[in-house]
């Protein structure tokens, strides 16, 4: 091959990491048709280098290629971003008045946000009729090449897509349009073959947002729907909606009276009694087993000059973000906390430590505020004041992978508790991060390592880590399927040298920590949010804000069901005693709407024979019991944390 031929030719990396020469300009379409003509008919889209792109995108030497086909993963992200674009035209057949500004995929569906047009919940139904006849007319859907100016004067009267033209598509001339019958968007894709592809379509609701989602922009309209590719795989989304919602820790919140998050304190959460209960178990199983790590809890303050994250590279992270509360006073700029990594470090720092002292590992269930946008908040799952089970482990270079072994079976133990299966994820160095190439390969090795030696599998997400090392991200999937990011282990060579934190080593010289960042369940509040929602409030007997409820047959058995209550509460059991004058079967309607794990219904016969009756959430009942018995299981049942009330099954 001639120096001229070698220069037209690129080298692409397929996914079991063999190569394939292609001439320059190939499209990722091009690729999958050298690959074999099957694949490349096949082909709707591809990813280059992890990004997902128009089947139209050209490659670029050693860009690392996958081919997306109807059998791919990501084929449900291509058809619903299609879907997006039959709502707006859709829309504009009904409204031609209807300004369009962006319409991306979802991990359950899609959007469009639209200005121009009021829009309420009523409108949806006649927009998805339309929907459906734009399906049924298997419109072709081509990618179409238009020069800048043209595309321009296209949406003379857009400011929102003439934005997209200055930004997104900035220096592009020609831009990409797809277009479907007599309708076409500005859009980089990718997109299926025809509207007929897309099975089956519903909008769900309405909301506002934001231009940019920054708050001092204009309101737009926000329409939410989903696709998929048939109607029976919408049904069970459908139904598992239906199931999420009635899942949902808000509305659960309110009726168990567990929190609240008020208009004075936007995404900060109120704990009610009964929430604050469910709170301080899960402190206290944390501290349990932060004890069984070796970490000593400490505690430090959510004011601090904002100095103190300039070095760690946290400032820049969030305070430019705007993520980051910050504010100045007498020429000095003060921040709350947004993580708890720098004060731990001057802890450490405030003291001098041999390589004998290491590990050395501080525990704090520290408050951070983050400055989320208003419209991404969403009750405890997503809040701007936070508490996380926060913990950093200063260790050598020696005691990484040993390190986070036991943190990982710490964290298996944990999960298991709940009944929530984990699922382990790398994230590996992104283009924002601080320092050399080798300490990130030797930080990302110690993680791989440490779970392989546990048997366990994980998946890579490349360069999604921190800023300042990779990390292991906990997801947990819940009783109904859904995955909830949570936990974390991080591995971090960057923070200690920046703040040149050092310990004398066994050769007398000064060397620098290994930190090793963790929460076992991430933050306070997202994992009550979690876990109300995993439980559908059917909390675990340990948990349960109330365990018991003692429910009298009548005033004359009153003294008596006080006296039963006494013996729970002896056993350090939360119990009350129902006094209002209902009958007995609206007490245990009551009983169970609360969600109580059991019941205890006395009357005469109960008094006389100085037993009582026991009734579960699943409504299995015994009669007889002997009081003491009951007491002992409860105990038991508690102490083991089990996960479902089984004192009549046991």
């Amino acid at each position: 091959m001639s120096e001229t031929d070698a220069q037209a030719d690129v080298t692409v990396v397929l996914p079991d990491g063999s190569s394939l020469t292609v001439p320059a300009g190939s499209t990722v379409e091009d690729v999958a048709y050298e690959i074999g003509p099957g694949l490349g008919r096949d082909t709707v889209a591809g990813k280059i280098d992890g990004e997902l792109v128009s089947k139209h995108e050209p490659v670029h030497d050693g860009a690392e290629i996958e081919i997306v086909t109807e059998d791919s993963d990501e084929y449900l992200t291509v058809l619903r971003h299609s879907a997006a674009h039959v709502f707006a035209q859709a829309l504009q057949r009904l409204h031609p008045e209807a300004k369009l500004t962006i319409g991306p995929p979802t991990d359950d569906g899609f959007y469009y946000d639209v200005t121009g047009v009021d829009l309420d919940e009523d409108d949806l139904a006649e927009i998805e009729t339309e929907m459906e006849a734009i399906l049924e007319a298997d419109y072709d859907i081509e990618r179409v090449e238009r020069a800048r100016e043209e595309a321009l004067d296209i949406y003379a009267d857009n400011p929102f897509k003439r934005d997209i033209l200055e930004t997104e598509a900035a220096g592009e001339d020609p831009v990409s349009f797809y277009v479907q019958d007599d309708w076409q968007d500005l859009c980089q894709g990718p997109h299926v073959d025809s509207t007929g592809e897309i099975g089956a379509v519903t909008l769900r609701n309405i909301s506002s947002a934001y231009w940019r989602g920054e708050e001092d922009n204009e309101s737009l309209t926000r329409v939410y729907g989903t696709a998929f590719e048939s109607e029976s795989d919408l049904e069970e989304f459908l139904e598992m909606r239906a199931e999420a919602e009635e899942r949902d820790h808000r509305k659960i919140g309110r009726e168990m009276d567990l929190f609240s998050i008020p208009d004075h304190s936007p995404g900060c959460a109120h704990y009610h009694p009964n929430g604050m209960r469910i709170r301080r178990e899960l402190e206290e199983y944390i501290r349990e087993k932060n004890d069984e790590l070796g970490y000593e809890e400490v505690w430090t303050p959510e004011l601090n000059k904002a100095e103190l994250w300039k070095p760690t590279g946290h400032y820049d992270a969030f305070k430019e973000a705007g993520e980051m509360f910050a504010w100045e006073q007498d020429d000095t700029e003060y921040g709350l906390k947004p993580m708890n990594c720098a004060n731990h470090a001057h802890i450490f720092d405030d003291d001098q430590h041999s390589y004998r002292d290491l590990p050395l590992r501080y525990s704090e269930f520290g408050t951070v505020y983050r400055n989320e946008q208003s419209g991404e908040l969403s009750g405890l799952l997503r809040v701007r004041g936070l508490t996380q089970d926060d913990g950093h482990a200063f260790v050598r270079p020696d005691q990484i992978e040993e390190e986070i072994r036991r943190t990982i079976g710490v964290i298996e133990e944990i999960y298991e508790q709940f009944d929530l299966e984990i699922i382990y994820k790398i994230e590996t160095q992104g283009d924002n991060s601080v320092g050399s190439d080798d300490i990130w390969e030797t930080a990302t090795d110690a993680l791989r390592t440490a779970l392989e030696s546990k048997g366990l599998e994980y998946d890579v997400e490349a360069g999604e880590a921190a800023f300042y090392g990779p990390k292991i991200g906990l997801d947990a999937r819940d009783a109904i399927g859904r995955e909830w990011t949570i936990g974390t282990v991080q591995v971090d060579f960057n923070i200690p040298q920046r703040l040149d934190l050092t310990y004398t080593g066994e050769d007398n010289d000064e060397h620098h920590p290994v930190m090793i960042h963790r929460a076992l369940l991430g933050s306070i509040e997202r994992f009550m949010g979690v876990t109300i929602e995993h439980f559908k409030g059917n909390f675990p007997l340990w948990l349960a804000p109330e365990q018991v409820r003692v429910l009298p047959v009548s005033d004359d058995t009153l003294g008596y069901a006080h006296r039963v209550k006494n013996a729970l509460a002896d056993a350090g059991l939360r119990v009350e005693v129902e006094d209002r004058d209902w009958t007995v079967g609206r007490k245990i309607r009551q009983a169970h709407d609360d969600r109580l794990p059991y019941m205890v219904i006395v009357g005469g016969d109960e008094e006389e024979s100085d037993t009582i009756s026991v009734r579960d959430r699943f409504e299995n009942e015994a009669d007889g019991v002997e009081l003491e018995a009951f007491v002992d299981h409860l105990v038991a049942e508690r102490e083991e944390k089990r996960t479902e009330p089984n004192f009549i099954d046991a």
